[in-house]
């Protein structure tokens, strides 16, 4: 270096965020992470608004995009704009932009979906509410399970962030909602989780729960730093859920569920696609070591094939885009 060359200045890392609450609590609890692990280092959050957050007023499953909550901040890191994303791993879909890559997956919440009732169920759990109470959901991988269980139960969709569906709820507009235990428990809203529901009602999101850092996959500097958050158990299970789902080509907005156990080595991972009505239903589940948690993602989805899975997506495909 020449006597009057300056050192480079270290690299401001600018994290992109979608503006709702709950993407903002998600994304400074990422930026304050890192800041502790690299105190050192600066950290700026930049947020944007995506498709997914501006239609409001359409089924999520009509819209019918997989990048729904992400696009928007995948051109921010293709640009350059941003460095990294953090996105509810649920959202992220199964096929990255070329250049894009996972580069951490974070600890997950509980990944469990959650009951939130109106005051005058308070005495109810999910199975004892009355006849043609209406329930709030706008994921039709709830929808199903919940049809295929309850068929006495009414549902109706519900879309905005969670304090507008709170609002909603409260109003009388639901009986109750369905809604991801993760979602409420870190906005500090985990009194309002009335009943989990448990797995064998229904299966979970792929994802559900944690947290996925996408960003570019040649930023050698940022893939360095992202490591300080990865949580690996978790990592295993959401890679083979990813692959299951990526195997069916099914979108966040299908009727896919899953639960995965880790039992120190071994993963065991279960997966359900479901009819619309409920009444169709491939369940199965699949073991193996964690280091093979694509493999056993892929041998899932072959077996659910093979109970007819892939004509019940079909025919929901059909089914939505008549609307």
């Amino acid at each position: 270096m020449s006597p009057t060359a300056t050192p480079t200045a270290t690299r401001t890392i600018r994290i992109g965020s979608r503006k709702s609450q709950l993407a903002l609590v998600q994304t400074h609890w990422v930026q304050a992470q890192l800041q502790k692990a690299f105190p050192d280092r600066t950290f700026e959050v930049h947020t944007m608004s995506t498709q997914g957050d501006k239609i409001l007023d359409v089924a999520l499953a009509k819209i019918g995009d997989k990048g729904l909550f992400t696009k928007e901040l995948e051109v921010g890191m293709i640009s350059g704009d941003i460095d990294f994303a953090v996105h509810s791993l649920k959202d992220l879909p199964t096929r990255l932009p070329e250049g894009l890559v996972l580069g951490c997956v974070t600890e997950r919440e509980n990944p469990a979906d959650a009951l939130v009732v109106h005051e005058q169920h308070q005495d109810k759990q999910l199975g004892t509410l009355p006849q043609g109470a209406v329930i709030g959901t706008s994921s039709l991988r709830r929808l199903a399970q919940l049809r295929h269980h309850y068929p006495h139960l009414s549902f109706k969709d519900v879309r905005g962030n969670l304090n507008t569906r709170l609002a909603k709820l409260d109003a009388g507009e639901y009986d109750a909602l369905i809604l991801a235990a993760a979602g409420l428990q870190r906005l500090g809203m985990a009194d309002r989780i009335h009943q989990v529901i448990p797995a064998e009602v229904s299966l979970h999101a792929v994802g559900q729960g944690a947290l996925g850092i996408e960003c570019r996959g040649d930023d050698t500097e940022v893939l360095s730093l992202l490591k300080a958050l990865e949580h690996e158990p978790t990592a295993y299970r959401c890679y083979a859920e990813r692959s299951f789902l990526r195997e069916l080509e099914g979108g966040c907005q299908v009727p896919i569920g899953v639960n995965t156990l880790l039992d120190g080595d071994r993963l065991t991972l279960a997966g359900i696609v479901i009819s619309l009505d409920g009444q169709k239903v491939a369940k199965d589940s699949v073991s193996g070591l964690t280091t093979e948690a694509d493999a056993i993602g892929a041998e899932l989805a072959q077996r659910l094939r093979e109970q007819g899975a892939q004509e019940i997506l079909d025919e929901i495909l059909a089914t939505v885009q008549r609307g």
